[in-house]
């Protein structure tokens, strides 16, 4: 999902409760802060000797142990001025895809996708997943074997 499209979203539910489900039907604790907006730009190189470049957005998410016993989550309105207040200080680019970095004690620090976003009566459910590890240089593996394989190969040179 893109940063454009989620700040779409937030417009659409003004006022919504803001849920961030990292995993089935588990959620960041309504102690959570948005502490962070980050515009990442990557230059790579893959094992294959490929370069790369590409920006995204990622958005840090932090439970406050201070604020365990608090009761409502965070609204899209909140949320929404953050992004605002970040945009009129350092432009975001609205077509960078939108990760979320989290993790609790339960749950190790994670940068994730956006799978999709629910509106649930007056909830905004913001659904998220882990990405599997994936060879960068495709055209570095051996015949038959797939991105989601192994991808060190000495018979190819990757890795």
């Amino acid at each position: 999902m893109t940063t454009g499209l989620f700040i779409t979203q937030l417009k659409d539910n003004p006022s919504k409760a803001l849920l961030f489900e990292y995993k089935e039907e588990q959620y960041a604790g309504t102690n959570y802060h948005l502490t962070e907006i980050k515009k990442v730009h990557f230059d790579t190189v893959d094992c294959g000797g490929n370069p790369n470049e590409w920006n995204e957005t990622h958005i840090q998410i932090w439970e406050n142990p201070n604020e365990r016993d608090k009761t409502e989550y965070m609204t899209t309105d909140k949320i929404l001025s953050i992004f605002q207040k970040v945009d009129s200080i350092k432009l975001l680019d609205y077509d960078t895809e939108l990760k979320v970095e989290y993790g609790n004690e339960n749950f190790h620090t994670a940068v994730m996708k956006i799978k999709n976003i629910v509106e649930k009566g007056n909830q905004l459910i913001v659904r998220l997943f882990e990405e599997k590890t994936l060879c960068k240089a495709p055209s570095e593996l051996p015949e038959g074997q797939n991105k989601t394989s192994a991808c060190c190969s000495s018979t190819k040179g990757c890795c």
